[in-house]
């Protein structure tokens, strides 16, 4: 993950449509360039823990806060003088990871939570898969080599129903729909199609919630992105206690889900550029470039 090396620029035409415009796409002659968001609100007691385990050659690592009243910014800084500050605009998990969004500048986007339960060891397993052909690699906890010592049956049983009416709707073969640990390209993003605009307001908008792990999962697929899951091992939170609610929280699944198979968000992208974008980055990546393999094989969850 080092970044010592030159990069090309090439112009790729974008989408036609009201928005079309040339979309820029750094082609790089090293390994990607790396940047970890990570969405905290008060999560001061768990940084040292979770920064102490990042790999080395980071190209960046941005931290979106919340308003945190317990030194979390202050932590973060003291860490990790490097890491870059983001401030929400509006509330929720969601809102987070749109501003965090927003904000990078690498080759590669990480979604790593704050409190412990992602283990950020695991970062090369899933740039290895992306590198390899993916274009978004996601964790999960029910794969040889996953696992999780934090779900609960109910939550379990409730997000294997959750994964069948999503894999029925979306043609897609997700084992884990509800778990945030994912990485994928940075040219992945206009198809996501996140909104971190507007003033501070303290509120709540629909997809700013926990909901924002099934809007990326349905909207990489509506994109026919190349998809490939990375058995992963959730940890328990630390310190503090989690914002889930397994009925709330799962019934804005189940309405995400509904939401997403009608809204038409997530099509706007062009695949066939998006995916030579994607394959021109990982040819640019030297033969000879050791990547970090995965303890065990990822699976192909559906290909572009």
């Amino acid at each position: 993950m080092t970044d010592t090396n030159t990069h090309t620029d090439v112009r790729i035409p974008a989408q036609p449509g009201p928005a079309a415009r040339i979309q820029r796409v750094r082609f790089r002659t090293a390994p990607p360039r790396v940047s970890v968001v990570i969405p905290t609100y008060n999560e001061a007691k768990n940084l040292p823990h979770v920064f102490s385990r990042l790999p080395a050659g980071l190209h960046e690592v941005v931290v979106v806060d919340g308003r945190s009243v317990d030194g979390t910014v202050e932590v973060a800084r003291a860490l990790r003088p490097d890491a870059r500050i983001v401030w929400q605009n509006r509330r929720g998990k969601g809102n987070a990871m749109a501003c965090g969004f927003a904000a990078v500048t690498g080759d590669v986007v990480v979604m790593l939570d704050a409190d412990g339960s992602a283990d950020p060891r695991e970062i090369p397993r899933f740039v290895a898969a992306l590198v390899d052909g993916a274009d978004f690699a996601k964790g999960t906890r029910f794969a040889g080599g996953g696992g999780s010592s934090d779900i609960t049956r109910t939550r379990a049983w409730g997000n294997r129903w959750l994964n069948r009416t999503a894999n029925a709707l979306f043609g897609t073969r997700y084992t884990d729909l509800c778990y945030g640990y994912n990485a994928f390209w940075t040219h992945c993003l206009p198809s996501l199609e996140l909104d971190s605009g507007g003033p501070r307001q303290d509120e709540r908008l629909w997809g700013d919630g926990f909901e924002i792990e099934t809007i990326i999962n349905t909207r990489m697929a509506k994109a026919k992105l190349r998809i490939v899951e990375v058995p992963s091992f959730e940890f328990e939170r630390i310190h503090g206690q989690s914002n889930l609610n397994t009925w709330r929280d799962g019934l804005r699944v189940l309405w995400a889900l509904a939401v997403e198979r009608v809204n038409g968000k997530g099509r706007t992208a062009a695949p066939a550029t998006l995916t030579e974008a994607a394959s021109a980055a990982r040819a640019a990546v030297p033969a000879s470039t050791p990547t970090p393999r995965a303890e065990a094989d990822v699976i192909e969850i559906r290909s572009a």
